[in-house]
């Protein structure tokens, strides 16, 4: 499966913002998809994920964001609001079959998205 994800940009603290990734084939409904962020110098880091209709969140966001997907499975949503700088991210998403206790390790990832820089100005 392919995924293409979108909506990054430039944002001040405190707005919104949707990224959304989109999967290539009605096959991804059965895909784990998950949404991580990585900053230069560090390693790829666990956001959020939606698997089998449960959700997941780091502690960072949650509150804060949501993470969903439409009607046709093929595209899942991750809904930011009250960003804050340290949020500035590439985000990329991610489709895969993990077990439970991997849901939040990016190994556990076949396929990802190419990653949409979010950038949150102070």
């Amino acid at each position: 499966v392919q995924l293409q994800a979108s909506g990054g940009g430039l944002v001040r603290a405190g707005d919104p913002l949707k990224l959304s990734c989109a999967a290539s084939d009605y096959t991804a409904s059965s895909y784990t998809v998950g949404w991580f962020r990585q900053v230069p110098g560090k390693e790829r880091e666990f956001v959020a994920v939606i698997s089998r209709g449960r959700t997941y969140y780091d502690d960072s966001v949650k509150g804060r964001f949501t993470i969903s997907r439409d009607n046709a499975k093929t595209v899942v949503n991750l809904q930011m609001n009250s960003l804050k700088p340290e949020d500035t991210a590439v985000y990329y998403c991610g489709a895969g079959r993990p077990i439970l206790s991997t849901i939040r390790d990016p190994e556990a990832y076949a396929h990802w998205g190419q990653g949409t820089l979010v950038t949150v100005s102070s």
